[in-house]
């Protein structure tokens, strides 16, 4: 064997171990983390609205950037699921990892997003954090600017529903990684 062979093996050898450990760390927490409400039993109609709204929302958007956006709301508003499902999503779907590292830093580190990603951020956050100040004019000004009125609408709408499925997942107390689509 050779020894780029070698490491291969043991890097595999490694990442397998890791994803057993990760796995069986997932299924403990989520024995111990008993769901308190199952949100899409207990009131199945507003459930299926939110997942219409989402779709709606996402219609005209760059999946890349629905993810990003979905992943900085989920980050501001501490929704480990959330975050778990969007990285996830994003990763599978081909973003960059490098990107995805720096989400949360996006302002410290412009140059991986694109002015359109960067206002799009901006708006998540002012619109998840609003009582923080609201919606200042520049930031919502810099949005109009990179969207058409029905992106914006579209950006808007999933901003929304992010932040909903986040304070419901915190609220049901739902256990990143248990996501059923991820596996």
């Amino acid at each position: 064997m050779t020894t780029t062979q070698n490491t291969q093996t043991m890097t595999t050898t490694t990442t397998e171990a890791m994803t057993a450990t990760i796995t069986g760390a997932v299924a403990r927490a989520a024995a111990e983390t008993p769901i308190r409400i199952d949100f899409a039993k207990a009131n199945p109609k507003a459930f299926k609205a939110i997942i219409a709204l989402n779709a709606a929302a996402t219609e005209h958007l760059d999946p890349a950037l629905v993810e990003l956006v979905q992943i900085r709301a989920s980050q501001l508003n501490s929704c480990a699921y959330c975050l778990h499902m969007h990285v996830s999503d994003a990763r599978k779907a081909g973003e960059d990892p490098e990107r995805l590292h720096m989400v949360g830093v996006w302002r410290e580190a412009p140059h991986f997003f694109t002015p359109q990603e960067r206002a799009a951020l901006a708006l998540t956050e002012a619109v998840t954090l609003i009582a923080d100040g609201g919606v200042e004019d520049e930031v919502f000004e810099e949005a109009a600017e990179e969207f058409s009125e029905q992106e914006l609408g579209g950006l808007l709408a999933l901003i929304f529903t992010i932040n909903t499925w986040n304070r419901l997942n915190v609220t049901a107390r739902k256990v990143a990684g248990t996501d059923e689509r991820v596996r």
